[in-house]
């Protein structure tokens, strides 16, 4: 989540920058050494107007080595709740890392050196809007990269620029239920909306996820939710923000008070446009839904096509009752085997109906020669139960890139989708593939999501057709060597994305919040016809 003075690239790019001088030069930001950096003196008095809340930021390895016993335990360095309290811990461990650098500036759990590496160098905790203001303020006066973590989940972990100043929102708690609206600070996370949606009789549209903010990158980025097939993405439901633009001023922003910057909030570059303070969306009366979850065995890539298209050939099986689900795919490197996991998100359906209208799915599946049943379990109740989880395992090094990839696809070629896992899974470095049926497709919204959503927005139209969302990627153990950890940060461009542009075609949109940072055209990938008019608002704001 990160804003940018030259360019409309959201801050999850900095991380592109090879060194403090290169980052200089690509964000015309000052870093330590330039003539126009802050000086001790001046960082002292800002620390004085933020009541002591400016804070040194080391990477979480290094802030490891400070607790009882000198390390984090595997609970702490593993939780999602843990790293969202700390400024320079993100959820995925190498965007920390400074491989880039020259030299490389590494701070690994257990290792015996630890540099800063893409880590910001001081961090403001904010509690309320005047230290935001301040740091705003700050940073515009110095010419300082700016980046901002509410919990650090919103970007997959990537909250964060070598050099910058980061605003760490964690702590705007407050939520509130009025009518049919909700409205969260930008610190809240989702398993909060969950709980008190419940507590309240709501739900609201959001992740499956302990730690997503979905006042944060999460709406930006466009929003993605099992509950977007029925009522709309996130960004289709969100109705006003109150946000501190780069002048340090606060706006209260919605469709009548400030329509463009409206426009690009919802879905147009998580933080391209401010530190988000609050965000309000529309919310509903609860329900019962089923959640689900099959597990299937596969003995190799080829049975594991043959899943893949029955899969694709069923998807519209379930869209009578506006479901959503994802698949997730478990490569075992060592013996071309994969577990095929289906998790769906039934409104208003009972176990018995969802079984139902799995079972073809299933029965096909089993009759396929090579497919096993591991599990199957069926759970009804509340949809925030369902959606709720306690925390998010994270904590490793990991990178991927997507597609979205179009309805038409599945409707006329399943077959292809199923030659395009395979090809994926024989690529050698796929260990887990995630795939979604969460378009926000318009064909079931209805009543005032219908209205929200046909509200000028920067959501990239290829969601509106997308049957789904496709993420592959790569992961490494901190063992690997800097050659190595480059091949697999250059997977999905370089391997991956030749395969799935069988499927998506050759100008698929992307899901920024989870897309390759290394993607060379994003403007047309992220915001597809809508960056120029998001270019002209950048200029403005």
């Amino acid at each position: 989540m990160k804003f940018l003075a030259c360019s409309l690239v959201p801050l999850l790019f900095a991380s592109l920058a090879h060194s403090q001088e290169a980052a200089s030069k690509a964000t015309c930001r000052n870093v330590p050494g330039s003539p126009g950096y802050p000086s001790a003196a001046k960082w002292d008095a800002l620390n004085v107007t933020l009541s002591g809340r400016l804070v040194t930021v080391v990477p979480s390895a290094k802030f490891c080595t400070t607790l009882p016993g000198g390390a984090c335990t595997d609970d702490q360095w593993e939780s999602a709740l843990f790293r969202s309290t700390i400024p320079g811990a993100m959820d995925l461990v190498n965007w920390e890392q400074g491989y880039d650098l020259r030299p490389p500036s590494l701070c690994l759990r257990n290792g015996t050196t630890c540099g800063q590496g893409d880590v910001p160098l001081y961090a403001v905790e904010a509690e309320t809007v005047a230290d935001i203001r301040a740091a705003v303020k700050f940073s515009s006066a110095h010419n300082l990269r700016v980046a901002v973590k509410s919990s650090g989940h919103d970007l997959l972990g990537r909250s964060t620029a070598p050099s910058s100043l980061l605003i760490h929102t964690h702590k705007f708690q407050n939520i509130s239920f009025v009518g049919s609206t909700m409205t969260v600070g930008s610190g809240v996370y989702a398993k909060t909306v969950y709980e008190q949606g419940k507590a309240n009789g709501k739900i609201a549209v959001g992740p499956a996820a302990a730690t997503v903010c979905l006042g944060g990158g999460w709406v930006q980025g466009a929003g993605h939710s099992a509950l977007s097939p029925a009522l709309g993405l996130g960004a289709d439901n969100a109705l006003e923000f109150e946000i501190v633009v780069a002048s340090g001023e606060l706006l209260k922003v919605n469709q009548k008070s400030h329509p463009d910057l409206f426009y690009a909030l919802r879905g147009g570059g998580a933080g391209s446009w401010g530190v988000i303070i609050s965000a309000t969306f529309h919310v509903y009366p609860t329900f019962n839904a089923t959640s689900s979850a099959i597990v299937l065995a596969t003995e190799n890539n080829t049975v594991l096509a043959s899943l893949v298209t029955l899969h694709a050939e069923h998807v519209f099986d379930w869209d009578s009752v506006n479901a959503g689900h994802y698949i997730d795919i478990i490569r075992n490197a060592s013996t071309n085997a994969s577990i095929f996991v289906l998790n769906t998100y039934m409104p208003n359906t009972t176990a018995s109906q969802s079984k139902t209208l799995l079972a073809p799915f299933l029965n096909a599946s089993l009759a396929l020669p090579g497919v096993s049943l591991l599990s199957q379990d069926f759970t009804y109740g509340n949809i925030n139960d369902a959606l709720f989880q306690d925390d998010d395992s994270v904590g490793f090094n990991a990178v991927s890139g997507s597609r979205l990839i179009p309805a038409a696809t599945y409707r006329d070629s399943p077959s292809a989708v199923g030659e395009v896992f395979k090809k994926l899974l024989e690529s050698g470095e796929t260990e887990i593939l995630g795939l979604m049926v969460a378009g926000g497709s318009n064909q079931f919204l209805c009543g005032k999501v219908a209205e929200n959503a046909h509200i000028s927005s920067a959501v990239h139209p290829a969601w509106r057709t997308a049957k789904m969302h496709l993420l592959s990627g790569g992961t490494w153990d901190d063992s690997a060597s800097l050659a190595e950890i480059d091949q697999i940060r250059h997977l999905f461009q370089k391997v991956h994305l030749p395969i799935i542009e069988e499927i998506a075609g050759p100008n698929a949109g992307a899901y920024s919040n989870e897309a390759d940072v290394l993607e060379p055209n994003f403007q047309t990938t992220f915001f597809g016809p809508n960056y120029g008019k998001l270019s002209a608002i950048k200029e403005q704001v």
